[in-house]
């Protein structure tokens, strides 16, 4: 008996994806690996040209990688074979300039629309300012009267081990940034200090959030839920701890909730009844 080198590795290799393409599984692990679809038109766009240009990529693969194995093992070397003698081919060289073109032109052509949708925040319903701190988020709902910090509330004794970890350990906020369904959300995105990226994979976009500059996006959530992110711009000793949460809500529930936040500013601003009383006397 003997052993080849290497079958022990491989076989762990195969046992670990072995529960990827059991049925049910399958879809999960796929999903774990690919980017989300997100929630927003643009995020479903850019989702469908990722898919487009990885199949792409998967026949170019196919067809190359094939030939080279056909030619290996069909033309492989033999006892008293002379291999062929030829140049260039103008012929060929032609073919592989063209396909490679009109592959290119096909995918540039949608993309270049997804693009020019991305960058189009005009006819926005609102506009929510985010500023990047170290190491937290401040939301200002423009032309509403409503600003707020929003910071991590995972508790202390999670991030130092001294208690189990929650499902959204480090991506929950004592703070959420609500927005309405349906509505098209002109975000101002900057930074106070250093460097700070505002991300939420599921709205399909992300911006560098840069001091004295004001990048933009826009997003139109379809479904109502909360969606959670992160800053990806390394900005600190903090960087891992300022999430970024949104809660999109219906309109009307949007709107009940806005008047709220106003009415809690409203009175922050003019003093509690108590500290009314205690300044008159």
């Amino acid at each position: 008996m003997f052993k080849i080198r290497g079958m022990g590795r491989l076989g762990t290799l195969l046992a670990g994806a072995l529960p990827l393409l059991a049925p049910g599984s399958a879809s999960a692990g796929w999903d774990a690996l690919n980017m989300p679809a997100g929630v927003t038109p643009l995020s479903g766009e850019v989702y469908n040209l990722h898919m487009l240009i990885l199949w792409i990529c998967v026949a170019i693969g196919i067809v190359v990688f094939g030939t080279m194995i056909y030619s290996i093992i069909r033309f492989r070397k033999r006892n008293g074979a002379e291999a062929a003698q030829f140049h260039e081919s103008t012929t060929v060289e032609i073919i592989w300039t063209i396909i490679p073109f009109l592959i290119l032109v096909g995918m540039a052509i949608p993309a270049t629309g997804t693009l020019i949708d991305m960058e189009d925040a005009s006819g926005s319903d609102i506009t929510v300012k985010v500023t990047g701190y170290q190491w937290n988020w401040h939301y200002e709902y423009m032309g509403e009267g409503v600003d707020f910090y929003s910071n991590l509330a995972t508790p202390v004794a999670e991030i130092q081990n001294q208690a189990a970890k929650s499902e959204d350990y480090l991506l929950e906020v004592d703070n959420r940034l609500v927005v309405p369904t349906d509505t098209k959300i002109h975000f101002l995105i900057t930074a106070e200090d250093v460097l700070h990226s505002w991300w939420v994979p599921d709205l399909g976009m992300k911006k560098d959030a840069i001091p004295g500059f004001v990048n933009e996006m826009w997003a139109r959530i379809d479904e109502p839920g909360v969606y959670r992110g992160q800053c990806t711009e390394l900005c600190g000793r903090g960087h891992a701890f300022m999430p970024v949460v949104v809660e999109a809500k219906p309109p009307e529930e949007y709107r009940q909730w806005l008047e709220e936040q106003k009415q809690e500013s409203a009175q922050a601003e003019a003093g509690s009844p108590e500290q009314v009383a205690q300044t008159e006397n």
